[in-house]
Formats: C-alpha cells, structure tokens, sequence
C-alpha cells in the first residue's frame, strides 16, 4: 500500500502563542515609528511658537540662529537612519546574552521607562563633565536664543561618540532592545516642548515630578550656580535625589 504522507499541525496553544508575539510586535513598531510622529509634532510647536512670535514681538528668534537651527536637524534627521540601524544591532548583540528573561506585560513598560529615565539622566549628567562626551552635547548648548528650534540643534555625532554606550546595560538586563528603543523615542517626544519661554511655571505637583519648560531654561544658564543642573529628561525627581536640581 502506497505511504500515507502525515501533515503534523501546530498545536492551538503554539499557534495562540505566535499571534500573541506578532501582535505585540506591531505595538512595538507602531510606537517605534512614534519618533516620525515626533519629528512631525516638533515642527508644529515650532510653527506655532514662531507664528506667536511673529505676532507678539517677543524676540525669540533671531533668522540667522533659527536657519542654523534648521540646517543642523536636516543633517541629523539624514545621520539617524544609520545611527537607529547601528544601536539596534548593538543592542540586539548584547540581548544574546540578557541574565533575565523578562516578561512583556505592562510593569515592564513601567520599568522600562523608569530605567530609559533615568539612564538619559546619566548619560546628560556626565555629558557636562566629561570632554569627550561634551564636544558632542555642546552643539545643543552653543545657540544664544532658547526656544522651539533649539530642539533641531542635535550634534550628529551623539551615537557614534557613544551615547548608546550608557543603555547597554538594559538589553543585558533583559529589555528587548525595540521596546528600549521605543520608550527611548516616547521620552524623546516629550522633550519636545521643553525649549520655550512662552509657558510659564505649571501646577506645582506637575513641577514637583516632571521636567517642564521653567526646569529646563535652568539647563543652559551660564551662571555658577546653574551649571550641569537639571538635567532631567521626562521626571525632574533624578535632580533632586542626586542634587542637580536649581529652580529659577
């Protein structure tokens, strides 16, 4: 009798669990993607807070700076393609050998965003102190204006100066690098509004936990005092644990 040829299917369980993965996949790009969202949002508040300008006279903006401004994103924007393809691989590479095998429910979103925190908060920390990283974060500190298209003044050399260095530790942890990359990108679209002098001090609870615009024109204040303070990215609370913190 001619052979039976037996098909083995999945099991239901095997096949819920790939849908399950590819579904959280999708969130995981989608949220991903939130950096063009950003750059998208980024233009708008800059628009708006130039058109208020315009308006008002308030002499936020000097057209020589602002165009700087302009040129340095376009550069940067261009520069992040390969930068975004090389932290990836790197931080895939270290994930081979992550020392946890962390689930992907909510609390690691919660955890992934309290350590993506408070690692910028680091790595801006030492950026003050140390040259080499200096000559890389300098580029954001050299405009002598503060408003919506400081944001554009990124140096194009972050990553390859090693920026990416001071997050290696949360792939060995035992984050996924897309979700690292992802919460990187949601707390880089906060930063957003940061840079204006047209808000003014918000709810004192929102002050107290947050990063806010009247936090932040502390940042590049040349004073003593000032210096290196504030250097929060999403939450304010690192500063004032550590002994950054300087309200204005």
């Amino acid at each position: 009798t001619p052979a039976v040829k037996v098909i083995k299917n999945s099991s239901p369980e095997k096949s819920g669990n790939s849908h399950i993965a590819i579904g959280k996949m999708k969130i995981k790009t989608r949220i991903f993607h939130l950096y063009y969202i950003n750059v998208i949002v980024l233009i708008g508040l800059f628009l708006a807070e130039f058109l208020i300008e315009q308006k008002e006279h308030k002499h936020l903006y000097r057209r020589k700076e602002m165009l700087i401004n302009i040129y340095i994103w376009i550069g940067m924007f261009l520069v992040s393609f390969i930068c975004r393809g090389m932290v990836l691989s790197i931080f895939y590479f270290v994930y081979s050998f992550k020392l946890f095998a962390l689930s992907d429910g909510w609390f690691i979103w919660i955890l992934a965003f309290f350590l993506c925190d408070f690692t910028h908060y680091c790595y801006h920390r030492t950026s003050h102190k140390v040259s080499w990283f200096w000559a890389a974060h300098s580029v954001h500190h050299s405009s002598k204006e503060f408003n919506i298209s400081v944001s554009f003044r990124q140096s194009w050399i972050t990553q390859f100066s090693g920026h990416f260095l001071f997050y290696l530790w949360l792939p060995l942890l035992g984050l996924e690098p897309v979700l690292i990359y992802s919460v990187i990108t949601l707390n880089l679209f906060y930063q957003s509004w940061l840079h204006t002098e047209l808000i003014e001090k918000l709810h004192p609870v929102f002050e107290w936990l947050f990063n806010t615009p009247s936090h932040h024109r502390v940042h590049p204040a040349c004073e003593l005092k000032y210096l290196a303070k504030n250097n929060g990215e999403v939450l304010i609370l690192w500063d004032r644990l550590f002994g950054t913190f300087q309200s204005t």
